[in-house]
Order: C-alpha cells, then sequence, then structure tokens
C-alpha cells in the first residue's frame, strides 16, 4: 500500500496542517508519497521532502496550478492517482474543494474528516457535531479521505530524505479562473495553528468590548477567535469563527470569554488541551468540558488575570 497526500501550500512554504495528514497517512500502512501541485513551488517541494516518514514527493509545476484552482488540482491527483491505495488532503477549505471531485471522478465514496486510523480500511470521524464518533470501513480499492488536523500529530519537519519527481502537469481544465482574493492580515498567531486561543461570545456585549480581550492576547501570545453568536452579531470578522460551521482548533490552551458553550461551539474546540471558561452563569454548558472554571463578571475577571500574568 502506498498513501498520497496532497500538500497544502501558497507556492513559497508548506502549511503546517500537511504535517498532520502525513502523520494519518502514515498510519494507514505503507510509504507515504507528497503532490506538490503549484507555480513556481521549488521551495515547498524542498520543504516536503524534508519531512519525516515521506518517501517520494511528487512535483506539478505549472501556471495553471498558482491558484489552487479545484478543477485543475483534481485533475493532477486523478493522473497519478493509479499508483495509490489511499489518497489523504486536509478538511480544509481547499482539501474539501479538491477531494470530492476526485472521489467523484475515481467512483468511491469520500471519508470526510478522519480524527483517528483503526486498520488500513477503517476510520473513526466526528458526527452530530461531534457528541458520537462513527467508525467507518470502506471496501473501495481507493480510500479518498480528508483528515481533521486536530485528531493528529503533526508529522516532523525535518529530519526526511525524500526523492522529488517531477511528473507532467495537466493541461488547463478551463472550466474556473482566478478573480481575486481577499486575504486577512494579522500580527497574532493563524487561529487553527495557535497553541494560545483567547475567544469571545456573546457576553462580551460589542466588538469594542473585545479590545479588553487584546492585552491577555498578547500577554499569552495567542491567536483571537469567537463564537458564531459573536460573529452573527457583527461584533468580529468571520474568519474568528470557532465552532461546527467555523475552524476547528486543538491548541495548548484555550480560554473562552463569555461564551456559553452551544453544542456548535464545543464541536470546534473541545480537544483543547487545556480549557478555562470565564462566564457570570455557573450553569453555562461551557463549565462541562472546562478544566478551570473562573464564575464572574468577564469586565473585571479578565483586567485581574492580566494583571495577575504580569
Amino acid at each position: 500500500m502506498v498513501a498520497l497526500v496532497i500538500a497544502e501550500h501558497d507556492n513559497a512554504s508548506l502549511k503546517a496542517v500537511t504535517l498532520n495528514t502525513v502523520t494519518a497517512a502514515a498510519q494507514c500502512g505503507g510509504d507515504v508519497h507528497i503532490l506538490v501541485a503549484g507555480s513556481n513551488c521549488g521551495a515547498v517541494a524542498e520543504a516536503a521532502a524534508k519531512v519525516a516518514g515521506v518517501t517520494k514527493v511528487l512535483v506539478a509545476d505549472a501556471p495553471q496550478f498558482a491558484d489552487g484552482l479545484a478543477e485543475n488540482v483534481a485533475e493532477q491527483v486523478l493522473a497519478v492517482a493509479g499508483n495509490y491505495s489511499h489518497i489523504l488532503a486536509p478538511a480544509s477549505a481547499h482539501g474539501k474543494n479538491v477531494l470530492p471531485r476526485v472521489a467523484a471522478k475515481l467512483d468511491v465514496a469520500q471519508i470526510s474528516e478522519i480524527t483517528k486510523v483503526d486498520a488500513p480500511d477503517t476510520f473513526e470521524r466526528p458526527i452530530y457535531a461531534g457528541n458520537a464518533i462513527a467508525t467507518v470501513q470502506s471496501t473501495d480499492s481507493v480510500k479518498v479521505i480528508t483528515v481533521r488536523g486536530t485528531g493528529f500529530d503533526a508529522a516532523a519537519s525535518e529530519g526526511g530524505s525524500a526523492a522529488v519527481e517531477t511528473v507532467a502537469a495537466v493541461a488547463d481544465s478551463g472550466k474556473s479562473s482566478f478573480v481575486g482574493r481577499e486575504v486577512a492580515k494579522s500580527d497574532r498567531p493563524e487561529l487553527t495553528g495557535a497553541k494560545v486561543v483567547v475567544s469571545g461570545g456573546r457576553g462580551m456585549g460589542s466588538g469594542d468590548n473585545f479590545k479588553i480581550l487584546e492585552p491577555l492576547a498578547d500577554k499569552l501570545g495567542a491567536a483571537m477567535g469567537a463564537s458564531r453568536a459573536a460573529v452573527d452579531a457583527g461584533y468580529v470578522p468571520n474568519d474568528w469563527q470557532v465552532g461546527q460551521t467555523g475552524k476547528i482548533v486543538a491548541p495548548q490552551l484555550y480560554i473562552a470569554v463569555g461564551i456559553s458553550g452551544a453544542i456548535q461551539h464545543l464541536a470546534g474546540m473541545k480537544d483543547s488541551k487545556t480549557i478555562v471558561a470565564i462566564n457570570k452563569d455557573p450553569e453555562a454548558p461551557i463549565f462541562s468540558v472546562a478544566d478551570y472554571a473562573l464564575v464572574g463578571d468577564l469586565f473585571e475577571v479578565v483586567p485581574q488575570l492580566v494583571e495577575a500574568l504580569g
């Protein structure tokens, strides 16, 4: 058996979630190869070749892959798919865009957002907002899988010495074209990769009140997040949303401030290593998953916490 991981990258660097996907691929048994489809992506291929556990890197370098259009990347995956028993990608927006196309063309059932590999043909994935875990067994000849990065440790980014092989790039499908991209810029860590996350909820009361959380995030070097209620209320941007319909995070420390703990929010953060919840309602559902509970007015507790951190 040989597994193929679809690298997620920006043509300059390999995205961290690819390393988690490599770990999942290795647990499927056999060798692990990485496909890098991009434009002027030599640096990405070099980084992929250094990933521990990877035995080969396939590189398709052509202008039609510059913007990661799903139609083109999927065709490139299909061009090499015949050599693989497993095809995996991160369960990110990109992976969710590419792999369903691959699965459909291969006429197999995609296995989505796995969090554990029980056997080469058997996987676990959360359902019902993470309240149940489904064990799924596939009899398809090729397993097409998206991987929830928070379910697997990242493979070491150094230590590997995989062979790099150039493969023929497929032609531009002509089915779509890149129009533009709006990128949110921040000096803080990226939310899904941060070791510490400070999130606010509806209890913050307004967007201006989120500034109360900034000194705490600064002290901890944390990313800023929010519940869907806070996002829907217009307090903060959409890309801050943590939860079932937002971003899935599993940092070393998650601090939930003024978040009641709706099931959809818990689905996005309950795998965090340590959870601290601050809420004035002692019956708030967030306390059911919290390791440390602070019952009190967040407008008093948060400044005191910042002061205590020095």
